[in-house]
């Protein structure tokens, strides 16, 4: 076995130190999980209900350790982490809420003599891959809606993250949870791509980059075992003429950097109509300015670092090669005494004069920076947005309602907003289009893919 150090982004120290599972746990892990489908699939969905409730307590009282724990593995300032917490109670009250009218079987008609229902049924095994930038918001979205269909459960967090692992398999222990009914694995890629192979998972859920969900589908090829797939975005924003400019740059910039711009659904690239640009750039400058780039520990800070060097490198070099290109850079990053040249530590920074030659408005960027284009009508906005490879979320900000529902009809994305962004309501679909994934977590329709449909067709003699 080897040794996984975790390295904070706060100060660069080993946070804490683990070892891998070698084959001969996995092994355990995956017979555990194989014996307790039968088991746990004749649990009551009362019962179900009832451990996944109880496991919520647990991150209720436990809150405060686990804000700390998130903002040293990931490095979100402090003054934000306690919503994450808040955010999973909320996904997982809806999950169990939805659950008993739509886990229910489906009775079809009234004819004479014959009894017919649909019933939704659990598939197995659900393995889940969850990634570190809102470690417990991804995970929960298909941990608790797969416990409650009666599937047994495995989650393999990122190694940044792997904390958030042990904090689940801590609160279904709370619970009460039989075990095996879920487990955590902490293994590198090669042991999860095996894992992802194995015909005793029946179906793998993946949160991560585009590069990570193509290994997870190979894996998975010819196995005929579903699969999940969230990945990356680009999402764009479009401010119409007739948009509340004031209202638009404090939705759009905290959509655009909260996290330090690490969301997936996050803000990446603007469009605002030619009459209100200006103005635009003008607020938007100034309330980015205003940010605070310091230590995440300090509850004083608004931005924290990035994940590791390597992401915040990556921004430096999108920013620089658009500068290069053309572009305007409108924030003065020596008024951020924590920017550095190298490191995790970035100043934000916003980018005008820019266009789709350049990698900041076509690459993720996954980082406090977003790109400012004028353009001069909707056409040109819906052509602008729909130029990309990815389609997780778009927003429109207007008073125009018709509008919007036009406009948002044209879009493609998975999920269109109004006067609003960088939001998952739970009693939605969350689902991607392009080469932001396929499949569909959240809201009642995320049961189906962790369940399959089974028909009884019954003559009454």
């Amino acid at each position: 076995m080897s040794e996984i150090q975790l390295i904070s982004p706060v100060d660069g120290s080993v946070y804490c130190e683990r070892m891998y599972a070698d084959d001969k746990e996995i092994d355990q892990i995956l017979v555990s999980a194989k014996s307790m489908e039968t088991e746990w699939k004749a649990t009551s969905l009362d019962e179900r209900v009832a451990y996944c409730e109880k496991a919520l307590t647990y991150f209720t009282d436990h809150k405060a350790d686990i804000a700390e724990e998130i903002t040293w593995q990931m490095g979100r300032p402090i003054r934000y982490v306690e919503g994450e917490v808040a955010g999973l109670i909320e996904r997982a009250e809806a999950m169990l809420a939805l659950a008993p009218e739509y886990l229910a079987p489906q009775r079809i008609g009234d004819e004479p003599g014959f009894e017919r229902y649909i019933q939704r049924d659990p598939l197995g095994t659900v393995f889940v891959i969850a990634p570190w930038n809102y470690p417990y918001l991804t995970a929960v979205n298909t941990i608790i809606p797969a416990l409650v269909a009666g599937n047994t459960v495995l989650l393999k967090h990122s190694v940044q993250t792997l904390l958030c692992a042990e904090r689940f398999q801590k609160a279904f222990d709370f619970a009460g949870l039989p075990q095996g009914v879920f487990q955590y694995l902490h293994v590198d890629h090669q042991s999860a791509s095996a894992i992802v192979g194995d015909p005793r998972v029946d179906f793998v859920a993946f949160t991560g980059s585009v590069e990570g969900g193509r290994s997870v589908e190979q894996s998975a090829a010819g196995l005929f075992k579903g699969v999940g797939l969230e990945l990356g975005g680009k999402d764009p924003a479009y401010v119409l003429s007739d948009a509340n400019v004031e209202s638009s740059v404090e939705g759009i910039i905290d959509g655009a950097f909260f996290n330090s711009g690490q969301s997936c659904c996050g803000v990446e690239r603007v469009y605002v109509h030619e009459s209100k640009f200006e103005e635009f750039v003008e607020r938007a400058t100034t309330l980015v300015s205003g940010y605070q780039l310091g230590c995440p520990q300090d509850s004083a800070t608004t931005l924290g670092p990035m994940v590791s060097a390597k992401a915040a490198d990556w921004v430096r070099q999108q920013i620089k090669q658009a500068v290069s290109m053309g572009a305007k850079a409108c924030v003065n990053v020596e008024n951020f005494p924590m920017h550095r040249e190298h490191g995790a530590y970035l100043a934000p920074q916003i980018l005008v004069n820019v266009n789709h030659t350049m990698s900041l408005m076509t690459e993720e960027s996954f980082g406090p920076v977003v790109g400012i284009m004028s353009v001069k009508d909707d056409a040109e906005a819906l052509s602008l947005m729909n130029d990309s490879e990815f389609g997780l979320t778009a927003s429109l900000w207007t008073a125009d309602l018709k509008i919007a529902k036009t406009l948002g009809n044209a879009i493609q994305t998975g999920t269109v907003f109004m006067n609003r962004c960088d939001y998952l309501d739970p009693y939605l679909p969350w689902v991607g289009v392009k080469q932001s994934g396929r499949g569909c977590t959240l809201s009642h329709i995320g049961y189906e893919q962790l369940t399959r449909p089974k028909s009884f067709h019954m003559r009454l003699l």
